[in-house]
């Protein structure tokens, strides 16, 4: 086995070959034309003894999709890894970025090989083409509504600095009569034009949304984890099929914690000694699923009575932002469950708004074991809620998702 260690660019790459005892042994650029990396893999091929294979790792950009599928293509290709940058040293070169990427093949190549994980590495999850597809999509129409807002801001602009925004018909102003004001507004000439281009784009973003709109109605009816998310207060098509397709597969978390982990809404540590520094959350997962997250517990906490009451208590403690964003990450714990289980979201009640004698909890009875009691400590990242299985009150039962 041999290991390439790939250090992409947009013009051409810098590649690090090593043989099983840690040599280097090819070490080049290779331009990123496609006659270049043909000839680059038949001089990969010539390097390589008969029926011999390599991994290749590759740092995750922006652009890395074509070369992991390209690579993906070669039947003497054994592996490919993504992984987060390895961090900035103070003497990067594209040649020493390639040589290290390598020797992290080599000295981890037993466990790689047997698919452990490797302390100090963060492997990036490639997604397949339908998750790709999701992604692409909610990225666009995020990128329309910002464009959008950024044009009616343009607009108040002008409406502000004449003074003009208390005459218009009607007090929301994204309505067909504030638009047809807004073509008939007499302004200087200047601003007349300004208003026309505003206008226009205006027209053009909502045309390009109810499309976007389309698109994912279809992908969302098609994606049962997305129907899952979106039985969530404040969870739209496009919010659930945009979380969704961003955490994606849940197998690969073993507990509710380890995907509030993912999407960096743990907090950070700094400890040495006797000396335990705790510090903000980390922030390393992706920022478009904390902002949907942080949009949809606004509704979470006008509707679910049981964390809302959590979160009063928490916010008299802490403040409002800690108890937000405590929120967000146990959202996330139940958000694991329900993906992995199967179940809608089950709106709980405050234990001041519970009737006096409640029914006891029933029994859940596996298949293969006795009887088990659902105590509502038994998950301690879900202690206190009623969301989730956890809110299924006596003799209910769960209804399924509409496929």
């Amino acid at each position: 086995m041999q290991y390439l260690g790939i250090d992409l660019h947009r013009k051409q790459m810098t590649v690090s070959l090593r043989n099983h005892n840690g040599d280097v042994f090819l070490r080049r650029q290779v331009s990123t034309r496609w006659p270049k990396l043909e000839q680059f893999r038949n001089q990969l091929h010539q390097a390589l003894a008969a029926a011999e294979k390599y991994v290749a790792v590759v740092e995750v950009c922006g652009f890395h999709d074509w070369l992991v599928q390209w690579l993906r293509q070669d039947e003497r290709c054994h592996q490919v890894l993504v992984v987060q940058p390895l961090g900035r040293s103070a003497s990067k070169t594209d040649r020493r970025d390639a040589h290290g990427l390598s020797e992290l093949l080599w000295v981890n190549r037993e466990r790689l090989l047997r698919g452990e994980r490797v302390q100090g590495v963060r492997t990036v999850q490639v997604p397949s083409e339908e998750e790709q597809a999701d992604r692409c999509l909610t990225q666009a129409r995020e990128r329309l509504v910002r464009r959008r807002t950024q044009t009616l801001n343009q607009i108040h602009k002008i409406l502000r600095r004449q003074n003009l925004e208390w005459e218009r018909p009607t007090e929301t102003f994204q309505t067909v009569k504030v638009r047809r004001w807004l073509k008939t507004l007499q302004l200087a000439p200047i601003d007349r034009l300004a208003m026309d281009h505003l206008l226009v784009q205006w027209a053009l973003w909502d045309e390009q949304l109810v499309a976007a709109d389309g698109w994912i109605r279809e992908r969302f009816l098609a994606n049962r984890n997305a129907q899952l998310l979106a039985t969530m207060p404040g969870v739209s098509r496009f919010i659930g099929l945009a979380i969704a397709c961003r955490i994606a597969p849940m197998e690969r978390f073993p507990q509710g914690r380890s995907l509030a982990n993912f999407l960096g809404l743990t907090p950070g540590c700094r400890s040495s000694g006797d000396t335990e520094r705790v510090g903000s959350i980390t922030k390393i997962g992706s920022r478009m699923v904390r902002y949907l997250l942080a949009q949809a517990i606004q509704h979470v906490l006008r509707r679910d009575g049981s964390i809302r009451a959590w979160y009063q208590r928490l916010k008299r403690r802490r403040g409002s932002k800690v108890a937000r964003v405590a929120v967000m990450r146990r959202t996330a714990t139940i958000m694991w469950r329900m993906l992995s289980t199967g179940e809608p979201w089950r709106c709980g009640r405050a234990r001041s708004e519970m009737p006096e004698a409640d029914e006891p909890r029933q029994t859940r009875v596996p298949q293969d074991g006795p009887a088990e009691q659902l105590a509502p400590s038994a998950d301690p990242e879900l202690a206190g809620f009623n969301t989730g299985s956890s809110s299924l009150l006596a003799g209910e039962e769960v209804a399924p998702c509409p496929a």
